[in-house]
C-alpha cells in the first residue's frame, strides 16, 4: 500500500508543469553545513540530494575501482541490518534511494514520505555512516563489476572512450575507467572499501539541495543528525588535468560493420565569462537537434549516419569538447572529412542570424522543462552549487543565453574550434584510415 501512494506521489510530482519561478532558500546549520531549500507543503514528500566533490577520482594509487565498489556497498547493508533486510526496511517505509558515482561526484538522491521522514532519514544515515562491507555483499558486488568491465571490453563506443581518455588525460585519473579493471578490482580488499568510504564521504566537500514538505528549521537539524558525524576532511584533490590532445587519428581494430568514431579537442571551463556563447555555438553545430549543422550535413544530404553530435564537457579538473558519429566501415572516413570541414566552417565564419535565433529559441524554450519534479529540482540546485552559480541563477540563465550575439559567437567560434586539433579515435574496420603517426 505504502509503495503505491509513494509511487502515485511521484507521478504526480512528474506531471506538475514547469515552475515559472523556483524560491530557493539557503539554509545554514548550527554544525556549519549549507544546503538550498525548495519549501513546498503542498504535498506531504520530499527529495533529498547530497553530492560529495571528487568522486572516482579520489581513488588511492594502486586502487582504481574501489571508489565505484565502495558505492555500489552502500545499500548492501549498513547497522544491523544486512543488504535483505535493508532493502526490506526501505520497502517498508516506501523510501527510495539511488548512489551514483562520476568522475568528479559521488551522488545520494532520497526521496520518501513526509509521515516516513524520520525513519527514512534513520535507514539512510545508517548506509553512509555505517555501511556493513559483508564479504557476502562485497563479492555478489565485484562479480557485477567484473560482469560489466568484460562487457565493456567487447562495446564499441566503450573502447573509443577509454582510447580517447587515454590519449587526452596521460597520467591523469581521468584517464582510466572509474570502474577500474579486471586485475584491479579482484585485488580490492574490505580494508580498501572501508578507506575509500572515509576518503569520499566528508563534511568539507558536501552540496545539499532539499525540496518538498519540510521548513529550514527542520531540514537543518536533519542534516546535522544525518551528516553531522561524518569525517571533516578526506582524500587529497588530484591536480588539474594537462590535457594533451593532439590533432590526428587514432584506429583500434575492431571486427564489425560499422565504425563508432569519437572526436575532441580541448573544450572551455564552466568559469569562463564565454562558456555561454560556446553553448549557443555547440547548439548549433551539433547540439541534439536534427537542425544542427552536423546533423544537416553529416546525415540529411549525405546519408553517412543516424546521429552525429557535439557536446561542451567540462568536468572539474579539465575541459573537453566532445562529440561522437558512426558509419559504415567504407563511409565513415567521408563523414570525418565532413566533420572537420563543419568545424573550420563554423570557426571562420561563424553562425547566421537564423541559426542563432533558432539556438536561442531552443534553449530557452526547454530549460524551463528541466523542473519537473522535486528529485530533478533537487538535483539541478546541487549542480548549481558545485559550479558555484548564483542562487538566483535559474531567474537569469536565460537571460544570459539571450544575451548573446552574433559577434560573440563568431569571436568564440574562432578561439574555441580547432579543425586541425581534432583528434578522432576510430573503433572497427574503417577503408582508408590509418593511425597517424605519433598517436
Amino acid at each position: 500500500m505504502m509503495r503505491f501512494v509513494l509511487s502515485t506521489l511521484l507521478a504526480f510530482c512528474l506531471a506538475v508543469p514547469a515552475l515559472a519561478a523556483v524560491d530557493i532558500k539557503e539554509v545554514k546549520t548550527p554544525s556549519g553545513l549549507t544546503a538550498w531549500l525548495v519549501e513546498d507543503h503542498s504535498i506531504p514528500f520530499m527529495a533529498l540530494e547530497i553530492r560529495f566533490r571528487g568522486g572516482a577520482s579520489l581513488d588511492a594509487p594502486g586502487k582504481r575501482g574501489a571508489i565505484n565498489l565502495m558505492t555500489g556497498l552502500l545499500e548492501e547493508g549498513a547497522g544491523d541490518l544486512d543488504a535483505r533486510a535493508f532493502a526490506r526496511e526501505a520497502e517498508s517505509l516506501a523510501t527510495s534511494f539511488g548512489f551514483d558515482l562520476s568522475d568528479d561526484s559521488l551522488s545520494i538522491s532520497a526521496q520518501f514520505l513526509t509521515e516516513n521522514r524520520e525513519a527514512s532519514l534513520a535507514l539512510l544515515k545508517l548506509a553512509l555512516q555505517q555501511p556493513r562491507f559483508d564479504p557476502e555483499a562485497i563479492e555478489r558486488v565485484r562479480g557485477q563489476v567484473l560482469v560489466g568491465i568484460a562487457s565493456d571490453a567487447k562495446d564499441p563506443n566503450s573502447i573509443a572512450g577509454r582510447t580517447f581518455d587515454q590519449i587526452a588525460f596521460g597520467d591523469h585519473p581521468y584517464a582510466t575507467s572509474m570502474d577500474g579493471t579486471a586485475e584491479s578490482v579482484a585485488a580490492l580488499t574490505r580494508d580498501d572499501l572501508i578507506a575509500a568510504h572515509k576518503g569520499v564521504l566528508v563534511r568539507d566537500r558536501v552540496y545539499i539541495g532539499a525540496v518538498g514538505d519540510i521548513t529550514p528549521e527542520e531540514l537543518s537539524a536533519l542534516l546535522d543528525d544525518l551528516l553531522g558525524d561524518l569525517p571533516q576532511s578526506g582524500a587529497p584533490m588530484p591536480p588539474p588535468a594537462k590535457l594533451s590532445i593532439p590533432g590526428g587519428l587514432t584506429v583500434v581494430p575492431f571486427e564489425t560493420p560499422q565504425s563508432v568514431a569519437l572526436f575532441g579537442q580541448p573544450g572551455i571551463t564552466l568559469e569562463d565569462p564565454d562558456y555561454f556563447v560556446a553553448a549557443v555555438l555547440n547548439q548549433v553545430l551539433g547540439g541534439g537537434s536534427f537542425e544542427s549543422r552536423l546533423m544537416q550535413e553529416v546525415r540529411e544530404k549525405r546519408g553517412l549516419t543516424y546521429g552525429v553530435y557535439s557536446y561542451l564537457a567540462p568536468k572539474d579538473l579539465a575541459a573537453v569538447y566532445l562529440g561522437s558519429v558512426s558509419s559504415a566501415n567504407d563511409r565513415i572516413a567521408e563523414a570525418i572529412e565532413v566533420i572537420r570541414a563543419e568545424c573550420a566552417r563554423a570557426a571562420t565564419e561563424g553562425v547566421t542570424q537564423a541559426e542563432l535565433d533558432d539556438a536561442k529559441t531552443y534553449m530557452t524554450g526547454e530549460y524551463p522543462l528541466r523542473f519537473d519534479g522535486n528529485a530533478p529540482i533537487a538535483k539541478i540546485m546541487v549542480g548549481m552549487q558545485m559550479m558555484g552559480l548564483p542562487i538566483d541563477y535559474i531567474e537569469s540563465r536565460n537571460e544570459r543565453v539571450e544575451a548573446v550575439t552574433l559577434e560573440d559567437v563568431k569571436r568564440v567560434a574562432g578561439d574555441l574550434l580547432d579543425p586541425d586539433g581534432l583528434h578522432f579515435v576510430v573503433v572497427g574496420q574503417p577503408v582508408g584510415l590509418e593511425t597517424t603517426p605519433g598517436n
